[in-house]
């Protein structure tokens, strides 16, 4: 799918792995809108794109204001491309340190952000590209994210692996069921990239976390994801997959 003159969706777009999205979204000629929470840099992020990218400030988990964002998003031409990487993480176990069950909120808060978070925005998202008139072969396509956590989640991240694997679950089901409406559904499972949750750790953490990576020996580039996730709507026969982005790394309990 040519992706030149398009608008895209990208969330968590002021950031990390959405930011890389939307740049490489840019790249190929399509308009982003950057779907983010208020507090963030949204607004001066979007700017540095030169015209080339818009602000939506809102929440995944709630449908107005992502309904707000696909407004902004097909204000700019159809919405073919959507990246989905807006999420959050909580470390904890399932009993304290005394043997009683931490508190279900939250479990059920990470459970609200990444996963009913996708669905809703799969969802709204979807329901806009119904209505595009199909370019080689393709409405749409929507790519989200998962974690190689889905499948090796560590200790202290039974909320978060969960909701990813989810996630990873969800992918097939949502391709086979857009299908008949021409539009493409595909997931990226990062390993350990250079974010700016990882920005915050000691060098010689961020350089322990790189060596663990078989090969390459070193942290991803956000970049990397970006363009992963750019081949997905470029390659209309990616559908359906969950793609391990992870230097071949399997995590270790702890």
């Amino acid at each position: 799918m040519n992706l030149d003159g398009t608008s895209a969706l990208v969330t968590g777009g002021a950031s990390g792995l959405g930011l890389a999205s939307a740049r490489a979204l840019a790249k190929r000629g399509a308009h982003v809108t950057l779907l983010d929470l208020p507090s963030s840099a949204g607004e001066a992020v979007a700017a540095s794109f030169g015209g080339g990218a818009s602000f939506a400030p809102a929440d995944v988990t709630d449908e107005d204001s992502v309904s707000a964002a696909l407004d902004i998003a097909q204000s700019h031409g159809p919405l073919r491309a959507v990246v989905h990487c807006a999420g959050r993480s909580h470390t904890m176990r399932i009993l304290d340190r005394d043997g009683q069950p931490n508190p279900l909120e939250n479990y059920a808060g990470v459970i609200q952000t990444n996963l009913i978070g996708s669905y809703n925005v799969l969802r709204l998202s979807a329901a806009r590209m119904v209505s595009n008139e199909p370019l080689d072969g393709d409405r749409g396509a929507i790519v989200m994210t998962a974690s190689v956590a889905a499948w090796e989640g560590q200790v202290g991240q039974i909320p978060y692996a969960s909701s990813k694997a989810g996630v990873v679950g969800m992918t097939i089901v949502a391709a086979r069921d857009l299908a008949t409406h021409q539009i493409r559904v595909a997931t990226i499972a990062p390993g350990i990239f250079d974010t700016p949750l990882l920005a915050r750790l000691p060098e010689n953490v961020r350089d322990k976390l790189g060596q663990s990576v078989p090969h390459p020996s070193r942290l991803g580039d956000p970049a990397e994801f970006g363009e992963l996730a750019v081949h997905i709507m470029e390659n209309s026969m990616i559908n359906g997959e969950t793609i391990r982005l992870d230097g071949a790394i399997r995590m270790a309990p702890r």
